[in-house]
């Protein structure tokens, strides 16, 4: 018991709690769950649920009479609702109706639709509560049914209708974005959608008319099974059939490249040689677009996290993991200039993107095309992104487009009368603060191009 460190959002489920012991995640299971937790295993309930890869499978470890502890398959690294893309998003909301359906099918329920409880692990969204699980009761409504509202059906909607950055709100909403803030951002005529009249709308409407109703004197309505099933029905068929447009400035960048399909070559085989010359096995390309980069590694990796910040490019690289059954690329969103933060609770319920990272431990870190965008939208100095990414990056791979490249002529241009203020923006003073973190091992120019590549490995 002395040896275990708690999650810090093991408080919410009184069912039992997530710990972590000798680095592996595990769970207890207190015994006000322990009758429907024999339940799903001698019907099995969990066996099913693993096999169609539904329920990340875990493993029981022991059983006693005030606890049971069961280890789950290890995730290297789990992503967040507020890092997904849009389709992602949508594959983690239809995952969740699902399991709902199943469970309806074997008089049982879901007791709580929580985003937090889906990420994605071997190119697919897996569900990772095993304790989210109840007896059905006959004709009782859905007790989930608002939380998945709030949770899946609500930012889907804000992100057709008000852009695909609405996905990120629920960084600020850990319990899910509230119905009278969706029912107020949505535009007027999606009052006159029967649909979304009914599942945000009328029941924002309904909520603000009983939240002051301190005497409890509201009558929760009976709902049987079968209408039940129509409603996760028609919320999956509603959200299976969902399409957004987007722009995006980043979706199709491969297209627009400002150096020639030789230096692209080059360039590629450069990160395939040094990767395959560090024997990495797990590395993270940050701004890795589609992940055109990773996919030209000519060496088996057992992981490659691959972030950027355009929505676009992210759902391209996950329809690419699905296409090609992927399981060892994992897309998700990040601003490198505003990644995610610590949230809930005292600041610890959900890790930082940072503190994720660095306890994944990348063998190697990708910064292909990215230094003059935090160096000059961003205005962080050299000396500023070379300790960001010493902080989780044995070896860094990162290229330089020069002072002449046409894509920093553009930015420069952006400064107007400010363009002086970087002049600092050179290889000169890019070296020399980078060799404060790292030692350059290698240096090559891109030919036909004004971009270097850099071979780095942290200093201790």
């Amino acid at each position: 018991m002395n040896n275990r460190s708690f999650h810090s959002a093991s408080f919410r489920d009184p069912s039992g709690y997530v710990f972590v012991e000798n680095g592996l995640i595990k769970r207890c299971v207190n015994p006000i769950y322990f009758k429907q937790y024999f339940t799903f295993k001698e019907q099995g309930f969990y066996n099913n649920l693993f096999s169609a890869g539904l329920l990340i499978r875990h493993e029981e470890i022991t059983v006693t009479d005030t606890e049971i502890i069961i280890q789950p398959e290890q995730i290297p690294f789990i992503t967040y609702p507020y890092e997904w893309s849009f389709n992602q998003y949508k594959e983690a909301a239809l995952l969740t109706l699902k399991l709902q359906k199943y469970c309806l099918d074997h008089n049982f329920t879901l007791k709580d639709a929580s985003a937090f409880n889906v990420t994605f692990h071997k190119g697919k969204a897996v569900f990772i509560d095993s304790l989210s699980f109840d007896f059905y009761q006959e004709n009782q409504p859905w007790r989930a049914y608002k939380q998945f509202i709030m949770h899946f059906l609500g930012p889907l909607v804000l992100a057709k209708y008000i852009g695909v950055k609405a996905l990120g709100l629920m960084v600020n909403f850990i319990d899910g974005i509230p119905l009278d803030m969706l029912s107020s951002m949505l535009p007027l005529k999606t009052k006159f959608n029967p649909f979304l009249y009914s599942n945000i709308h009328l029941l924002a409407k309904f909520e603000s008319k009983h939240n002051e109703d301190y005497k409890g004197n509201v009558k929760e309505a009976k709902l049987s099974k079968k209408a039940q099933l129509n409603i996760v029905k028609g919320l999956y068929d509603y959200i299976n059939n969902f399409q957004i447009e987007t722009a995006s400035e980043w979706g199709n960048y491969y297209s627009k490249t400002n150096y020639s399909e030789s230096s692209f070559i080059l360039k590629s085989k450069l990160v395939d040689s040094w990767i395959n010359k560090l024997g990495a096995e797990t590395l993270v390309d940050i701004g890795g677009n589609d992940g055109t980069f990773v996919r030209r590694i000519n060496r088996k990796l057992k992981m490659a996290l691959v972030c950027d910040i355009d929505n676009n490019a992210v759902d391209l690289n996950f329809k690419s993991v699905k296409a090609n059954q992927e399981k060892h690329i994992l897309p998700f969103v990040i601003d490198v200039l505003n990644p995610s933060p610590s949230i809930g609770f005292n600041n610890t319920e959900r890790a930082s993107f940072l503190k994720r990272i660095k306890a994944f431990g990348p063998d190697a870190t990708l910064a292909l095309a990215v230094i003059h965008h935090l160096t000059l939208s961003g205005n962080v100095p050299f000396h500023g992104s070379a300790e960001f990414f010493a902080s989780f990056s044995k070896y860094l791979i990162i290229e330089f487009p020069k002072r002449e490249d046409s894509w920093v002529q553009r930015l420069l241009k952006t400064k107007g009368k400010f363009e002086d203020y970087f002049d600092f923006y050179n290889i000169d003073v890019f070296e020399k603060s980078y060799t404060i973190y790292f030692n350059i091992l290698e240096k090559e120019l891109i030919v036909d191009s004004n971009r270097i590549m850099y071979l780095l490995k942290r200093k201790e």
